[in-house]
């Protein structure tokens, strides 16, 4: 098991993943936010869905959903029409210009990993995706609250002792 030191040094790395994220944020078009190109994408890998369902994938609540929501409809990014089952629910479609809009996002997105990681090794960024996809099942269902496992101690901190430590 990882000491504390590691885990706390981990914790500053994952906090300086906000670099990283803001780093892709800032290749997006500017009428393509993030939070519109998380459901394109989210359409895009599960084909078309419930709203009900994107809020789940996405971990948000309805009303930021359905925000999202309208703003890629605005842009004919998607579609929405009534659900056969249950006529009160909508089901979300990408349309032939969300298909295009996601394929000019993953294009972008590939160009500055390409960039930023072309030094790495395939087995580098293979073991990166690998680890990370590690770490967010550890995590399980974000939304839902999670209880530490019965087999992990809980860290014992001397808060007599002065401390540096920062979040990253």
């Amino acid at each position: 098991m990882a000491e504390q030191t590691q885990y706390e040094e981990l914790a500053r790395q994952l906090s300086a993943i906000g670099a990283v994220k803001r780093g892709l944020g800032r290749i997006l078009p500017p009428e393509c936010p993030a939070g519109s190109a998380a459901v394109l994408t989210l359409l895009g890998r599960y084909g078309e869905m419930r709203m009900s369902r994107l809020a789940e994938l996405l971990s948000v609540d309805m009303s930021v959903t359905s925000r999202h929501v309208a703003h890629v409809a605005d842009r004919g990014w998607i579609e929405r029409f009534p659900d056969p089952a249950d006529k009160r629910s909508r089901i979300l479609r990408l349309t032939p210009a969300g298909n295009e809009q996601l394929d000019d996002l993953s294009l972008r997105t590939s160009r500055l990993l390409s960039e930023r990681l072309g030094h790495w090794t395939d087995d580098e960024v293979g073991l990166l995706i690998e680890l990370m996809d590690r770490l967010r099942e550890s995590f399980g269902d974000c939304r839902a609250p999670q209880r530490a496992p019965a087999h992990a101690p809980p860290f014992v901190t001397d808060v007599s002792q002065p401390t540096t430590r920062t979040p990253a």
